[in-house]
């Protein structure tokens, strides 16, 4: 199944309330698409074997750590945990704390993917490595909390508060190689990052439609509040600002799927720093649409709110997002990427007349948009 496909097909997932019980009822929610995908692409035949075949028939569910609440953990470079080699041993002894650990909650979680400092020494982004933990059988995690998110614990995953005291692992659960940490965090958050937009697509179709059919229902005034130009209005932005939304995120899948995610950096970082927000907006608007029964349990758009608002932290903060599509925009800009380049070279018209003809001196600063003759007498004035 292509990106594309898979994007429309979460549209409709997103739908359901929350956001991913759906996805949850076809073994595809966050994080185990994520987990499954890194130990296609990075296990070895004997993790694939103990917990990927699991995990693709829906028999246990896994979760991810990478959060510490000690540091900020959007830049993955920080992270403090220590997985140090037990050479004597053949294991990894495994010493620090994580907190939002997605998945941990449920009671079928059997796998945990765990990142931390293999060699603090190193270069700074090959400092880090990926092991598994099997939850069932390895001692030495402790579970301080549970995380809840604007005060919602959502279950059943959840997101759990950590302790990590001596836990040992052998060296086989290594994931990739040592000091590839920070690649396959990359790697995996990538697709992921869209997976949520793409999910979110439908939670704001739902909130539409809900919107909608509170205005033609709702009488204010005398009227129905669909007869209210400034609501008509807010039904009008929100179907623009959710259709834009959805060419960017397959935009963003049909890129993934030509060349790839590493080379759709860009694009799947303007999907997660935009959609959230967008379907945000539209949240928001239904809302106010319902008046005091969008605030309540009666609707599912408190629930819709609080997704919108903490997806702008998952899988990195809007900020973090942002610096990168700027980044690759300016590099674009200056190297010609997509053509760009003849534009950047282009510039601005010339800005200064001299001695009867443009030049790129400092004198006479003039702005034209030709290069027709200045009179003399023009040229005295200016």
């Amino acid at each position: 199944m292509s990106n594309v496909q898979y994007a429309e097909l979460c549209e409709i997932a997103g739908t359901s309330n929350h956001m991913e019980l759906a996805s949850h009822a076809m073994n595809c929610c966050s994080p185990d698409t994520g987990n499954m995908e890194t130990l296609g692409r990075f296990g070895t035949t004997a993790q694939k074997d103990k917990w990927l075949r699991p995990l693709l028939d829906g028999t246990i569910r896994s979760c991810f750590a990478m959060t510490e609440p000690a540091v900020a953990s959007s830049d993955a470079s920080n992270i403090e945990m220590t997985i140090v080699r037990d050479e004597a041993r053949q294991e990894y002894v495994i010493n620090g704390r994580k907190w939002w650990i997605t998945g941990a909650g449920s009671l079928h979680c059997q796998v945990m993917i765990v990142m931390g400092k293999t060699d603090p020494t190193a270069l700074r982004h090959v400092q880090q490595s990926m092991v598994l933990i099997d939850l069932a059988n390895t001692p030495g995690i402790s579970l301080l909390r549970p995380m809840t998110v604007l005060g919602d614990d959502d279950a059943p995953k959840g997101h759990m508060d950590m302790l990590f005291t001596n836990v040992r692992v052998p060296f086989d659960n290594l994931l990739g190689q040592e000091g590839s940490g920070f690649e396959i965090a990359q790697a995996r958050l990538g697709p992921g990052r869209l997976h949520h937009c793409m999910r979110l697509i439908g939670t704001g179709e739902r909130a539409i439609s809900l919107m909608c059919r509170r205005s033609e229902e709702r009488v204010a005034f005398g009227r129905k509040l669909s007869a209210i130009d400034v609501v008509l209005k807010e039904i009008a932005l929100s179907r623009n600002d959710l259709d834009m939304a959805r060419y960017l995120v397959l935009s963003a899948a049909k890129k993934i799927d030509e060349v790839g995610s590493k080379e759709a950096r860009k694009e799947l970082s303007m999907c997660k720093s935009t959609v959230p927000l967008v379907v945000g907006r539209v949240v928001d608007r239904a809302m106010q649409v319902h008046g005091a029964m969008g605030l309540s349990q009666d609707t599912f758009l408190a629930t819709a709110a609080n997704w919108c608002r903490w997806l702008r932290f998952a899988d990195g903060p809007d900020e973090v997002h942002w610096r990168t599509v700027g980044k690759i925009e300016l590099r674009e800009q200056k190297e010609g990427g997509g053509g760009k380049g003849v534009l950047y070279g282009l510039g601005h018209y010339p800005t200064a007349y001299h001695g009867g003809g443009w030049v790129d001196g400092k004198e006479r600063v003039v702005w034209r948009r030709t290069d027709d003759k200045v009179s003399e007498g023009v040229l005295a004035k200016l």
